[in-house]
């Protein structure tokens, strides 16, 4: 066993976790971090906030499957990161976050940059730690990476103080990890498989409800397989989006709050719920006791704690999705009992009745001559990129339009913050796209609003290459706020009016980049083409219908039907 010091050791164990770019804003309590990275094969994205570096981590972890990393100073470099940690810890994100931290000696002493990061970061973080033995250095960086990434994936954040990263400390070889503690189940139990398949068959009116697991497990492929084997129809929640084609005549798109009529209906009248990497969230539940009422409810998630949180469940499985998906269909490829043709066409009645549901009430809007309406301007980028770039967006009313009317027809594609609803996310998590798959277009479906709220990282965007085009739909209000005092405070639009919202084209002009205005529904086509083939970054404005809402929409307390469709 090798001694070197400890700054270097991090970086060494950094490229032996096959780590190839990190994310970071340098500071006093990490210089020397950064003195060995900028020596190493690891490349540095310098972001201009912390919590860009955080978003752009999580944007590259969710993008390729690999964890994430930042680096942040100790202090306010720490706190920056915050809600980029809590983000990425409600969608289930693997990172990795080191943050410097006061010498040992001044821990507590209210030195200069000293926050207790890991007290603030223990309810939004899988674990955290503070190293304070210079012998657990690269054990505990290893187990931070074994973490992030195995059972239900989730950030992990690392505080490392000074006088241990400027120690001499012992590099170990690399063995297995084994923690009593934490010992995830990835197989299904056989006979809870058997239970769910045997459900299966027996159902009239099954639907498969899938949640954001089913990405981060890979499990796709099983998904869409059982699906159309046993001619089953499939709602997804927004972090679902991707996991089943939504292209495919069984896919209902997204359900819940700002899902659609049919997807919606298909649950209240199901006879059995096949909840597959979902956590039953109050978006997509609406009120609880009127949520599938009718149905058996099968429940298939990796964390033990999710089972029956919210919503009692009939069958539980706890097992990685891929893993279980797999199980069902080796049950069904082997039972001499059933066949799945007949199964799948016991379902046609009701595969038929959620048909008709949809095309009784698509989801759609009403154009308005030349004023350009935000779908229209969606279905446009669906269009143009023929379904096939990453789509990151803010939160608001941009990021539902994009779950609506742009059609994910493979994982990993809609990059969007689920559980905690982060404005700025959009940009940053673009950027790590970007810088993981350069050859691929990749769009920020923004507000004017949420758009400033990280907008400075358009200068790291610049100048680290990743050409990223950013559709603005600028209606100079915080949008879904405005609709709710629409709809439920007699138009009192309270501080939702953007008085002064910035010349967005003369803004992206003062980074370097290119600004397109889009003022007429028939400049929306020629700007987007624009885009596509500018060879920089790009912000599209478009200028869309003011007071255009989110539909369907389910009011706050009330049952997923009973929804506003206009």
């Amino acid at each position: 066993m090798s001694k070197m010091k400890g700054a270097q050791a991090v970086i060494k164990c950094l490229q032996e976790e096959g780590v190839e770019l990190i994310f970071g804003y340098p500071g006093g309590a990490v210089i020397d971090l950064y003195d060995e990275l900028c020596r190493s094969s690891i490349r540095h994205i310098l972001v201009r906030h912390e919590q860009g570096a955080v978003h752009a981590a999580d944007g590259f972890a969710r993008s390729t499957g690999k964890v994430g990393v930042a680096l942040l100073t100790s202090g306010p470099g720490a706190t920056n990161g915050v809600t980029a940690i809590a983000t990425a810890y409600c969608d289930s994100i693997p990172l990795v976050v080191l943050t410097g931290q006061v010498p040992r000696a001044l821990i507590g002493n209210d030195a200069f940059q000293e926050v207790d990061i890991v007290g603030i970061t223990r309810p939004c973080t899988k674990h955290n730690y503070l190293v304070y033995d210079p012998e657990e250095l690269i054990p505990t960086l290893r187990e931070a990476f074994y973490l992030a990434a195995s059972g239900r994936p989730g950030p992990v954040l690392v505080d490392l103080p000074k006088d241990i990263i400027n120690a001499m400390v012992t590099y170990p070889p690399k063995s297995s990890i084994k923690m009593q503690t934490y010992q995830p189940n990835v197989n299904p139990h056989p006979n809870q498989v058997e239970k769910a398949c045997r459900a299966c068959v027996k159902a009239k009116r099954p639907v498969l409800f899938v949640g954001g697991g089913v990405i981060l497990s890979g499990a796709n492929e099983e998904l869409t397989h059982l699906a159309r084997r046993l001619n089953i129809p499939v709602a997804m929640t927004l972090m679902g989006l991707g996991g089943f084609p939504g292209s495919d005549p069984l896919s209902l798109g997204m359900l819940g709050m700002h899902g659609g009529y049919a997807a919606n209906m298909a649950v209240a009248k199901s006879d059995l719920l096949i909840a597959v990497g979902a956590r039953f969230s109050d978006r997509v539940t609406g009120r609880l006791d009127a949520f599938a009422p009718q149905a058996k409810i099968i429940h298939i998630d990796i964390d033990p704690s999710s089972i029956s949180k919210n919503v009692v469940v009939d069958i539980p499985i706890v097992a990685d999705c891929k893993l279980a998906l797999r199980a069902m269909n080796d049950w069904l490829d082997k039972s001499e009992e059933f066949d799945s043709r007949e199964t799948a066409e016991q379902h046609s009645p009701w595969v038929e009745q959620v048909k008709e549901w949809e095309s009784n009430h698509p989801l759609t809007y009403v154009e308005n001559g030349e004023i350009i309406k935000p779908q229209y301007v969606i279905e446009t980028l669906n269009r143009l990129t023929g379904g096939d770039c990453i789509i990151t967006t803010e939160v608001g009313q941009n990021q539902m339009w994009t779950a609506q009317f742009y059609k994910f027809n493979h994982p990993r594609r809609l990059l969007t913050s689920g559980g905690l609803g982060t404005m700025g996310y959009g940009l940053p998590a673009a950027i790590g796209a970007q810088m993981a798959f350069p050859g691929v277009t990749v769009i920020d479906v923004a507000g004017d609003g949420s758009i400033q709220m990280n907008i400075q990282e358009l200068a790291t965007a610049k100048e680290c290459g990743a050409q990223v085009k950013i559709a603005i739909l600028n209606n100079n209000y915080l949008g879904m706020v405005r609709q709710w005092q629409e709809l439920f405070y007699n138009r009192h639009y309270a501080s939702t009016v953007m008085e002064i919202t910035p010349d967005f084209v003369a803004l992206a002009h003062a980074y370097g980049a290119v600004g397109l205005r889009a003022k007429t529904k028939s400049e929306v086509e020629p700007v987007i083409k624009e885009a596509l083939a500018t060879k920089n970054v790009v912000i599209m404005d478009f200028a869309i219908a003011r007071e255009e809402g989110v539909f369907p929409m389910v009011p706050a307390g009330k049952a997923t039907t009973e929804m506003l469709l206009v």
